[in-house]
Order: C-alpha cells, then structure tokens, then sequence
C-alpha cells in the first residue's frame, strides 16, 4: 500500500532496513578479521626519552613509556642497572603492571605471573616478556628492539 503523497512503499523501507542490518552484520564480522591480517599499528624499532625523567628513579620501581600502541615498563634494578620490557601479556597482550613489594610482574586477564626478569613462572604465558635495549647517549634515553642496528 502506497499512501497518496509518500516516496517510499513501506515495503521499499522494510527491505532498506533489513539489508542495512545486515550488511552491520557482515561488517562486524569482517573488521576484526581484516585487523587480523593487516594490523593497524607498527611496533616501534626505537623510542627516544628525557633520561631527565627516569634517572632518579628508586631501586626496585618501575616506570610507564609508550612503546608504540603498547605500554613499555622501564624498572630500575637494586644494583643500579636498568631493565626495559614490552608491557603485555605473551598469552593474549593484556597488560602488565610490577608489583615491587613481591618482585614480580602480574598479568590480571589470566592470573599470570612472571618474575623481576620477565621469565613466565605461574599461569598460562607461553613465554617470558620481550626485553628490550637500553642506551643512554648524553640526555637521551634510547629503547630499541633486540637486534636494531644503530644508525
């Protein structure tokens, strides 16, 4: 049934709505799966920080840094040496915070657990958290990917 001055059958608007449902269907379906085989982000090779800002840190503490669309977690040791991790999970990246007074870092998705080092030791990480480099040139603090030449 077509009213008088109308432009659009109430048919033509039912079938408009059900293929605009399901192509939001399809869509959902389809965007995690191409995130999938084209990540949106690319890890960083390199991040430059204020060593200013890290160096009087206290023994046993860690500190936040953006390494790319991940945390970083730079921890500075009891005996004076430094330490820098890529901040997720190995099992399903979720993040991870350090925990000083037991000495270990906790992942709260899955209850896992890895020691001071970043070696997996309760839970279900695969593998120990990925350390990264450290070098300190002048009032810069340089974090890169194991193996990253320097230019």
């Amino acid at each position: 049934m077509k009213i008088k001055y109308s432009l659009i059958t109430r048919r033509n608007f039912l079938n408009g709505l059900l293929g605009g449902w399901a192509a939001a269907l399809m869509a959902s379906f389809i965007s995690p799966a191409l995130k999938f085989v084209f990540p949106p982000y690319r890890e960083p090779d390199e991040v430059i920080l204020p060593w200013s800002e890290y160096k009087d840190m206290s023994p046993n503490s860690t500190k936040i840094f953006p390494w790319g669309s991940k945390p970083g977690i730079f921890k500075q040791n009891d005996d004076g040496t430094h330490t820098a991790f890529v901040g997720v999970c190995t099992h399903l990246d979720c993040n991870v915070t350090y925990i000083p007074d037991q000495r270990k870092f906790f992942c709260a998705c899955h209850d896992g657990w890895y020691d001071e080092n970043g070696i997996q030791i309760a839970g279900p990480p695969p593998t120990p958290m990925r350390k990264l480099e450290i070098t300190i040139e002048g009032e810069d603090l340089i974090i890169r990917k194991p193996g990253v030449k320097v230019e």
